[in-house]
């Protein structure tokens, strides 16, 4: 957004005192006592300047300022601002110096930058995951979940803190995940850095199973009853199930909605229960018959269950291998060979 910069009103009043409210430096020396060299040269007025200190100065608005380049005629604009100043403004400052003679090149007015360090709240949060990376060996920043005290703000620096931010104090508990971090910003020799303080706590997280909605024992899980989403690592596990996995087992136990499902809550689906009629499935090389039983355990897929066979009224076992089915392995004789040759 570009704003209209005020001239100073002591400026106004008085070409002697600078923008900033101090004794202005001694004014340009007359062209007389100027080299010949410089003499030559036509003060050229710049459209566009940047600043990085508190004050514009003829300097930073015209080449060929000579003497008078170091005279401060403005306050610059906000860090990070632009603003605008008419040209017959500028003009009548440099007059007030003895600055005359000005090529404005046509140019309506000049707009003043004043440059500035910007650090996102982004920026710093990450700083804080990377600290707390290194020095307490936490899982990936993806991992990382951090919650500030206060929110963390966009800073505004002077552009003379251009360096990068460095750790001065640090304290982490790594049971509560509670952090207190103090950084600082180098501006350069002879400058104070600039600091700054973040509080608050960092989890460290992982992806979850979770339920949609409450479950009661014997419930088969359906794609519709899990949802994946990341959890504190305290929160969820070992045996932590994943989506896929979880997907067509059977509850143990009564389970409330949003709770992380684990490989104990879960076990195979019942595809026979006990009582329950079945169907005989008789297998081996070159034969397939089927026939009628009753279930007398109950079972999951791979599971050995006992059967009576309906027909012959035998108790048999086999292996479950779906829904009601229960596979019957008919074992078939084998010839070993001999020791010795035959007569």
């Amino acid at each position: 957004m570009i704003r209209t910069l005020l001239l100073a009103a002591s400026f106004v009043a008085a070409a002697g005192v600078t923008a900033s409210g101090q004794t202005a430096v001694p004014q340009a020396q007359p062209a007389a006592e100027l080299k010949p060299s410089e003499v030559l040269k036509t003060p050229v007025l710049r459209p566009h300047v940047e600043v990085t200190g508190e004050l514009v100065r003829i300097g930073d608005v015209i080449d060929n300022a000579g003497p008078a380049a170091d005279i401060a005629i403005y306050r610059s604009p906000d860090l990070g601002t632009t603003g605008a100043l008419p040209t017959a403004t500028v003009l009548a400052a440099l007059r007030a110096h003895q600055v005359i003679g000005v090529d404005t090149r046509d140019i309506s007015e000049i707009t003043v930058t004043r440059l500035a360090r910007t650090l996102a709240a982004k920026e710093i949060e990450q700083q804080v995951i990377r600290t707390l990376q290194q020095r307490h060996n936490l899982g990936e920043a993806e991992d990382i979940t951090v919650s500030f005290d206060r929110d963390v703000e966009t800073k505004t620096l002077p552009a003379i803190y251009a360096g990068a931010l460095q750790l001065v104090s640090e304290r982490f508990d790594l049971r509560s995940g509670r952090f207190d971090i103090s950084y600082e910003i180098s501006g350069g020799q002879g400058t104070a850095p600039a600091r700054m303080r973040v509080t608050g706590t960092a989890i460290e997280t992982v992806m979850a199973t979770v339920l949609t909605r409450p479950v009661q024992r014997n419930d088969v899980i359906k794609a519709s009853d899990i949802a994946t989403e990341r959890r504190p690592k305290s929160e969820v596990a070992s045996d932590a199930v994943s989506h896929d996995a979880a997907i067509g087992m059977q509850v143990r136990q009564t389970l409330r909605g949003g709770q992380v499902l684990r490989s104990a809550d879960l076990a195979k689906p019942d595809l026979v229960v006990r009582d329950q009629g079945v169907t005989l499935i008789y297998r081996a090389a070159g034969l397939y018959l089927t026939a009628r039983g009753k279930a007398l355990d109950t079972g999951a897929e791979g599971d050995v269950v006992s059967v009576l066979n309906l027909q012959s009224k035998r108790t048999i076992t086999g292996t479950v291998i779906g829904r009601g089915q229960v596979a019957i392995t008919v074992i078939s004789p084998r010839l070993v060979a001999s020791a010795t040759k035959p007569e």
